[in-house]
């Protein structure tokens, strides 16, 4: 006979519900942490401290599985820790006061006050200020003053400093090849690591200083040089300092007229000069003068700009009359006494024929 089989369940037992998720604000570690984070943001600012107080106390109060005790207990902690990094009041008891524009103490402040508005406050008398700390010295360093910026640079970086520089001129000009300037200035100092520091005011070499570090250069200016000697002349100019010897040239003042061999020329007489007189004489400047021989006499200094003056020349052969051994004859000048080569309608040459070289006993023939 067969049996009935027991009867089977039909349905599985009901889930577990999952506990459920605890946040990380409301973790232990994390209540632990509030507290803690406490004095040490409070040292940063008493600010950020109270404000991290009230979040610690209230994940306190918000937990339900702590017992009130010990609730007020955590509060009363917090409340220490924070007061522990709280800076001092005052000591006379009164409260900080707000500084005014007038110097007086703002309304509201100070012992006794009413804390009404246009009421005087009446203020304690503050002890005088204590003097400030002595300044750093500055730190010791060689006089670097007169040597070429490269040179002062290298020697200063050697001793430990570090280096700056800049135009010591009114110019502010870039600093390019420090061979070519010179230090006027110099300024130690330190930095706030520790480092100390010199800055050099430099020009460029061959300038003058200025009288103070970012003034204008006392450039000398040109004399007044008219009717001297070229040899007197070439020396005032370099005594000036900024230009060199073999930057003076010479020229002449007549357009027709040659210069003779250098050192032949050393009496000829200065007419014009390039810069004029009363002209700053900068570095990197060519300084021209124009000569003319003491026979004759400067062209008139009125003229027109780029009118030069020509010397008398009345044959036209382009050697002045005052050099010209035959003035009336454009076929023989100073170069050439005995003709021009290769002219035409020249002198005889005491053979009846005209023309050509008239060189009889010269080096010509």
């Amino acid at each position: 006979m067969h049996r009935p089989s027991a009867p089977s369940s039909s349905s599985s037992p009901p889930p577990v519900p999952a506990a459920p998720r605890t946040r990380w604000w409301q973790t232990v570690r994390a209540r632990v942490g509030f507290f803690l984070a406490v004095p040490v943001l409070g040292l940063i600012s008493p600010y950020l401290g109270f404000a991290v107080m009230v979040v610690a106390v209230f994940l306190v109060w918000k937990d339900g599985s702590w017992s009130r005790g010990t609730k007020v207990a955590a509060t009363v902690v917090a409340f220490a820790l924070l007061g522990s990094v709280a800076p001092d009041r005052p000591e006379d008891g009164t409260r900080d006061t707000e500084a005014r524009p007038d110097g007086k103490a703002a309304v509201g402040a100070g012992t006794g006050n009413t804390g009404m508005v246009g009421i005087p406050a009446r203020t304690t008398p503050s002890p005088p200020p204590s003097p400030s700390p002595t300044a750093r010295p500055r730190p010791a360093a060689k006089d670097y003053r007169g040597m070429s910026l490269d040179d002062a640079r290298k020697a200063a970086e050697a001793a430990g400093f570090g280096v700056d520089e800049h135009d010591a001129s009114d110019q502010d000009k870039s600093i390019w090849m420090r061979l070519n300037w010179t230090v006027c200035f110099q300024r130690t100092g330190w930095t706030s690591s520790g480092t100390k520091t010199i800055d050099f005011g430099a020009v460029k070499k061959g300038a003058p200083c200025p009288r103070e570090d970012g003034g204008a250069i006392p450039w000398p200016t040109m004399p007044n040089l008219v009717w001297k000697t070229w040899r007197t002349a070439h020396k005032e100019v370099a005594a000036l300092g900024t230009v060199p010897a073999d930057r003076v040239m010479a020229s002449t003042a007549y357009v027709n007229d040659q210069l003779p061999d250098e050192g032949e020329y050393d009496d000829w007489r200065v007419c014009v000069t390039d810069p004029a007189k009363g002209e700053d004489v900068t570095v990197d400047l060519w300084v021209t003068l124009e000569l003319t021989h003491p026979d004759n006499g400067c062209p008139a200094p009125d003229r027109e700009d780029g009118d030069r003056p020509s010397l008398p020349d009345r044959d036209d052969d382009g050697d002045p009359d005052y050099r010209d051994p035959f003035p009336g004859d454009r076929h023989r000048n100073s170069t050439f006494p005995n003709g021009l080569p290769g002219g035409s309608g020249g002198s005889s040459d005491g053979n009846g024929s005209g023309g050509g070289w008239n060189c009889p006993r010269t080096r010509w023939c």
